[in-house]
């Protein structure tokens, strides 16, 4: 075959290619006109799609605008008015220059807009990648990019999209994902496909970010979030992380930030797992939202066309910062349970929420028979118990001794008061009602009790009667023997085997048994992704974890007062006593408010 000669690609098929890869579906046109509208200082932003944005997209802002010079340029590749020379200290949201060709490359395109500064309205059109334009137009003062028939001219493109459902629900989640770090811009997103969002700006002072947080993540967020503040030399994290016990089924209500940009990044989605690593099962994820602003020198946002991912010059001080800041936060904030725990007990007990059945109703009889169902429809007030008129306890009932104030002592678990199904501690604060399950909050304690031994010297080792030999990859034994010292104090000792193996001395007495060979290759594996030793610190906290489950009060075992006192004490003294090692919740506390309310009295 003979040979074809290099020839330049038409600059359709430039931008076609270029829209490969930073429009990938309809929420990417929408992140990339979003993210030009608060480059040009828009507080106000409007975004109407159609069909999950495949027929329309329309953004409209009151930012500073474009004259008609500006808008012949903005349509071709390369031209930005984000960055000059230097790609080391980006600022902006949008840099590349290559967003609005490549939309018109694969749609039509029509931008209108008018300087902020005054001047005429001028729009310029693009279909297909044939320009049309600019000619005066009538606009007011800002920008507004519609984009219709998306990848018209690429129907291959067209058939991979998913439905227009999906489509919708992805934009939806771009714009709440920009809109997080911006609380002083409001956001309204409608359209024909989609119930309307709209996002009120929440102002500039000290509360907008979590007002603004809450529109996105509700109010119970709010309600079960600790604040996070740590700087270390050019690095500042700041935020709100969800308590343990609230906790999601997926990672989608993690929101995580860059300089003010949203991204997607594996090494800080390991450092969020990393935080909560003995606080959350692992099918449960934490929910946050984290800023972390540091010197743009210090961070490359142009290793993705589409700008999701960032990397850093010093990874390990942000993974080490973030964790730090979440572990000392939810240590500060004590002994916390959260709300929706409360909200679901409460709800259990409101009448018509029996499972299986549907909500009772009253007999249409004046005097109440034994088979008649009672009516709760009014609550449990005193109006609504004449059901009970008659009503005979079946067996006597002994008065419980008078909670003494000085019992409580102010202590934020309060004073045990009785033991049910020798399991649960049910307890007494001064404006509350606290059930505590017993296993798994000494489960915890006994955990944490083994991890701080742990902490205080070097794992023992158990050294090998023949050495494991571990063939790697090269560049792998480097990683490895370079972390030698770390893992000598985790109990498992290394040393160079030639310039492709490991020798295995010794492993860690307390795992007992290891496949050396499988343990070095995921250590390996695991140092390649930047998880330091990470691997086998899980491995010696998965052992000590079985050790405190097994070590720890068992369900069945009958308390006296002191006892359960006393574990009330160890939990409000120990970090992170709110769940258990394997991510449950070890008490659940009920308002009195909450309780009055269900029987009516208030």
């Amino acid at each position: 075959m003979a040979q074809s000669r290099i020839h330049r690609l038409d600059d359709t098929i430039v931008n076609q290619i270029a829209a490969g890869e930073v429009i990938e579906r309809p929420a990417n046109v929408v992140k990339e006109l979003v993210e030009n509208a608060l480059d040009a200082g828009a507080d106000r932003i409007e975004v109407l799609t159609g069909a999950g944005g495949k027929s329309l997209i329309r953004v409209t802002d009151n930012g500073s605008g474009m004259d008609a010079e500006d808008l012949g340029l903005a349509i071709s590749r390369h031209c930005t008015s984000k960055i000059e020379r230097e790609l080391d200290a980006i600022s902006t949201l949008g840099f590349r220059g290559e967003a609005l060709p490549s939309i018109g490359s694969v749609s039509r395109l029509v931008i209108r807009s008018r300087p902020r500064a005054g001047g005429e309205a001028f729009e310029i059109a693009v279909d297909g990648g044939a320009v049309s334009g600019p000619r005066p137009a009538a606009g007011n003062p800002g920008t507004m990019v519609e984009v219709t028939s998306l990848f018209r001219s690429v129907p291959a493109r067209l058939k991979f999209l998913k439905s227009d459902r999906a489509e919708a629900n992805a934009i939806t989640e771009t714009v709440k994902r920009i809109a997080m770090s911006r609380p002083g811009v409001s956001f309204t997103l409608a359209g024909s496909d989609r119930s309307t969002l709209d996002l009120p700006a929440t102002g500039t002072d000290s509360q907008a970010l979590i007002a603004r947080i809450a529109q996105i993540l509700g109010r119970d967020f709010r309600d079960n979030a600790v604040a996070l503040a740590a700087e270390k030399e050019d690095v500042r994290i700041a935020g709100f992380a969800g308590l343990p016990s609230f906790n999601r089924a997926s990672a989608s209500h993690q929101f995580v930030y860059v300089n003010g940009r949203p991204v997607r990044d594996r090494q800080l989605s390991g450092a969020l797992r990393g935080a909560y690593s003995d606080m959350l099962a692992r099918d449960r994820h934490a929910v946050c939202a984290i800023f972390i602003d540091t010197d743009p020198r210090l961070v490359d946002v142009n290793v993705h066309p589409a700008k999701a991912e960032v990397r850093f010059r010093d990874p390990g001080l942000i993974r080490a910062l973030m964790i730090s800041a979440i572990r000392r936060a939810l240590a500060e904030e004590g002994i916390r349970a959260s709300t929706s725990a409360a909200d679901a007990m409460t709800t259990a007990f409101r009448p018509g929420s029996v499972p299986g059945g549907p909500p009772q109703r009253a007999s249409s009889a004046s005097t109440p028979s034994v088979n008649a169902p009672l009516d709760f429809t009014n609550g449990l007030a005193e109006s609504g118990q004449s059901g009970f008129a008659g009503f005979t306890p079946s067996a006597a009932v002994a008065e419980a001794p008078p909670a003494q104030e000085a019992d409580l002592g102010g202590h934020p678990l309060g004073a045990a008061r009785a033991q049910i199904h020798e399991n649960y501690i049910v307890a007494q604060t001064e404006d509350s009602l606290v059930i505590v399950d017993q296993h798994a909050a000494h489960e915890r304690l006994v955990f944490e009790a083994l991890k701080n031994a742990l902490a205080a010297r070097t794992l023992p080792s158990q050294m090998l009667l023949v050495p494991d030999i571990v063939d790697l990859p090269v560049e792998d034994v480097e990683r490895i023997v370079a972390e030698s010292e770390t893992l000598a104090r985790f109990g498992l000792e290394i040393e160079r085997f030639g310039p492709g193996a490991v020798a295995v001395r010794a492993t860690p007495a307390m795992l007992g048994e290891v496949d050396a060979q499988g343990l070095l290759r995921d250590l390996a594996d695991d140092l390649a992704d930047g998880n330091d030793a990470l691997r086998i610190r899980d491995n010696i906290e998965k052992v000590a974890s079985t050790m405190a489950c097994h070590g720890s009060v068992r369900s069945g075992r009958r308390l006296r007062a002191e006892e359960m006192n006393a574990l009330l004490r160890q939990m409000e003294a120990t970090p992170g006593s709110g769940t258990c090692n394997h991510g449950r919740p070890t008490f659940i506390e009920l308002k009195l408010s909450d309780i009055e309310r269900l029987f009516g009295r208030r």
